[in-house]
């Protein structure tokens, strides 16, 4: 039998929503049928090259400055690999949406450069370049987007290092709706506006909130989990960025979601619900409170409990 490797790989990374509300930094999860793909190739010329782009948006074509291909760029110094690394990127998740559009290129990246090495990385390898492609995008390191985009499903990243992460189980039939205008956040500026500092009994309010989302997401109790569902630290400070964002969140919860907030730094807005029957009538009533305020929006309807990461395709050479 003849042993081989792989000389490139394709990888997909789905969408995300982070901060959750009240997990801020540190909760997310991803949604299916929405991503990036990524193919990496091992190649004869030294370090990092981007052959290919794909997408409606413009992004770095160098790659230490691209989101997919910084942490590789790093990857590839600090393995020592003796072949360099050729990077396809097709963009499928709008950047500046709040949807973890650098996270997905990112992860995608990596989870493909994984697969041709010679010692595929470690899971907490993968999350630290990963992070390194995020950072570059987003200026600072944060893992909300990058964990559930690495792993699947509801995240609580309890630390970036050492690496440590926790499933929460997500309870039957909750899934998401999020709706999309059409414009743009930046996130650096988004991260600008906030306060360096947090009024105690905010805070007090903030984590009571975050430990009754987390408790009844354990418990399978969908009151709880409403209840929980209100943020008095971030989005108080960027719903502002956001045009009608009062009436787009009251339209949600009058439509029946159990909790609706900002989806990352924005603007893409995400609401959950009990029961798929009540997705669509959600869905359209967000995108029509955005018309009222003459803003076009697009919707989509999400599990919550989605695949992370993970190659689609393999190509073999003998070696």
């Amino acid at each position: 039998m003849i042993d081989k490797r792989l000389e490139s790989a394709t990888a997909t990374a789905p969408a995300t929503v982070s901060n959750v509300a009240v997990g801020f930094d540190i909760l997310g999860f991803s949604l299916s049928g929405l991503g990036d793909r990524v193919t990496v190739r091992r190649s004869r010329r030294e370090g990092v090259e981007i052959t290919g782009l794909e997408g409606d948006v413009e992004v770095p074509t160098k790659p230490q400055e691209n989101s997919a291909t910084a942490g590789l760029v790093t990857l590839v110094e600090e393995r020592d690999l003796s072949f360099g690394l050729e990077v396809e990127i097709e963009k499928g998740v709008p950047l500046h949406s709040g949807l973890g559009g650098s996270a997905a290129s990112a992860v995608a990246a990596v989870v493909a450069a994984s697969a041709v090495l010679d010692t595929p990385l470690t899971l907490p390898e993968r999350f630290h370049y990963a992070l390194l492609g995020e950072m570059r995008a987003c200026g600072n390191r944060r893992g909300d987007n990058i964990a559930p985009a690495l792993l699947g499903g509801l995240i609580l990243v309890r630390s970036m290092e050492p690496f440590d992460v926790v499933r929460i189980p997500v309870p039957h039939d909750m899934g998401a709706v999020v709706v999309y205008p059409q414009l743009t956040v930046d996130v650096r500026q988004a991260r600008a506006l906030l306060s360096d500092e947090i009024d105690l009994q905010d805070f007090v309010v903030q984590s009571a909130n975050l430990a009754g989302f987390v408790g009844g997401c354990f418990r399978d109790d969908r009151s709880l989990i409403g209840r929980s569902l209100q943020d008095l630290v971030v989005e108080p400070q960027r719903s502002h960025l956001i045009p009608g964002f009062g009436k787009v969140k009251q339209a949600a919860l009058d439509a029946g979601a159990l909790g609706c907030s900002i989806s990352g730094a924005g603007p893409a807005m995400f609401a959950l619900h009990d029961f798929d029957r009540e997705a669509e009538q959600i869905r359209d009533a967000m995108i029509a409170a955005f018309k009222e305020v003459d803003t076009e929006a697009t919707g989509y309807i999400s599990s919550i409990n989605g695949m992370g990461a993970h190659v689609t395709e393999r190509g073999e050479v003998s070696s």
